[in-house]
């Protein structure tokens, strides 16, 4: 059997179509717009804005934000038409899957694993630490060694453990009611955005926003260019979300509208968020002071004397967060359950709850695999790591269509990308180049994770695939 076959669109299409034991159609436009906000705000916007002016950018990090928006938007139009043609659940490796043969949609399928499991589980870990920063508030202190991995001299990282588990249960008990918790904390932590931007802006010192754009430092990815392209391939992280809302597709009530308006709205709105969030941010203290800093929000608002809305801005972190975890597991077990319907993966993982019309043990799976990473790995080993497996998956979309237009330029398209191949070769071009400003280490453990990819696909997946030549 060869490796390079194509999964029917007709197939695809099929697949799509709502049956009873299937996945359930419950997610509105508005749901879906919601689900994307809830996956991109949360550790880029709190955390990450801090650490790539600090260490890349400064006050030039908002520059970063429209740099990797714009890699964002090239591949979100690609991923909007595709969801439009292909309206099921696996997003990049679905795609794949119909344009570029198993081969490649196995390969993007396990990159997937990498960006949303680890995203969930790095995220969890910031979680911790600002669940920590409240409790003490309230005069409340847990064990620092319960607080972090063996790596930074603890024993286990339990509340990470703990908010991985509560809503893995969550996801299993139903998408609808997945999505009503989702809507409720997007809702707060919109609202403490855009009240830390209105509240910030009359507190800005300009004199910190100069230079605007440092010198570079020879030899260092610091200032200039550099340093933007550098902030950009972090903070890249946070713009996961509109990717997280294409493995929602079969659960869409009109996949074929629904999805490039969740996709791109969802990034346009988190776009804008970001660029005036983090010109407050550096406006109100000196980047400097951002350097190693694990919560630069909470110091940076601490410079406009409402020290009485600082808990209710830790607060809206957290949940932020919740929402960003809540979606990454939920897109990363509707992808193995798609690898799983093809045959790529065990029948475990699509075997869907009869009340609640979830993958339950998929859910299950990721609750103790990314349990693992989240109590006993440090959160600066697992951020590039996404990153990198996020822009990966990325220019393979982007790749995809124009494979698509031409190998199929007649099927329907509800969303079609303007000037192909100009725009999705522009997003290929921007992910790689942010992809080679991270770390060699990043390029490194990403070769290792397709390799044992690749051994598990040639072991398991070409045998069992269900898609015939």
């Amino acid at each position: 059997m060869s490796i390079w076959k194509i999964k029917p669109l007709s197939k695809l299409i099929e697949d799509s179509q709502e049956s009873e034991g299937g996945l359930k159609r419950s997610l509105s436009s508005g749901a879906l717009i919601a689900l994307g906000i809830g996956a991109i705000i949360g550790a880029g916007l709190f955390s990450l804005t801090g650490i790539a002016a600090a260490d890349h950018a400064g006050p030039a990090v908002t520059l970063s934000f429209v740099l990797a928006a714009i890699g964002c938007a090239f591949a979100g139009l690609c991923y909007a038409e595709f969801a439009s043609m292909i309206p099921v659940a696996g997003s990049a490796y679905t795609y794949s899957y119909a344009t570029m043969g198993e081969f490649i949609a196995w390969i993007i399928g396990w990159d997937l694993v990498l960006e949303y499991a680890l995203a969930a589980a790095t995220v969890s870990v910031s979680w911790s630490a600002y669940l920590d920063k409240l409790l003490l508030q309230f005069n409340i202190q847990i064990p620092q060694e319960l607080l972090h991995a063996p790596a930074d001299g603890g024993i286990v990282n339990l509340p990470a453990i703990f908010i991985v588990c509560l809503l893995s249960l969550i996801l299993i008990r139903g998408t609808k009611e997945s999505a009503i918790i989702n809507n409720i904390l997007v809702i707060l932590k919109i609202t403490v955005v855009i009240v830390f931007i209105a509240l910030g802006w009359g507190h800005i010192n300009p004199a910190n926003h100069v230079p605007f754009i440092p010198k570079n430092i020879p030899g260092t990815d610091f200032g200039g260019m550099t340093g933007i392209a550098a902030g950009a391939a972090v903070v890249f992280f946070s713009f996961v979300g509109f990717d997280a809302v294409s493995t929602a597709a079969q659960e869409a009530k009109n996949p074929q509208k629904g999805m490039p308006i969740g996709i791109l709205g969802s990034l346009v709105i988190c776009t804008i968020l970001y660029v005036l969030f983090s010109w407050v941010m550096t406006g109100l203290v000196p980047y400097t002071v951002f350097a190693g800093d694990a919560s630069p929000a909470a110091t940076a608002f601490a410079a406009t004397g409402y020290t009485f809305l600082q808990t209710i801005l830790i607060v809206a972190i957290i949940a932020g967060y919740t929402s960003v975890i809540l979606v990454m597991l939920l897109g990363q077990s509707r992808v193995f359950y798609s690898m799983s319907n093809d045959g790529l993966l065990p029948p475990f993982f699509s075997e869907i709850h009869k009340k609640f019309n979830t993958p339950w043990k998929t859910n299950l799976f990721f609750l103790l695999f990314v349990s693992i990473f989240s109590g006993f790995v440090p959160i600066k080993e697992l951020g590039h790591m996404v990153s990198i497996g996020t822009l990966f998956a990325f220019c393979l979309v982007c790749i995809g269509i124009i494979v698509m237009r031409k190998k199929m330029p007649n099927a329907e398209r509800k969303f079609k990308v303007p000037f192909v191949p100009l725009i999705p070769a522009l997003g290929v071009i921007v992910c790689v180049y942010l992809m080679t400003s991270l770390t060699k280490e990043s390029w490194y453990r990403l070769i290792i994770w397709l390799i044992i990819g690749i051994i598990i696909y040639f072991f398991y997946g070409k045998k069992h695939s269900k898609v015939e030549d």
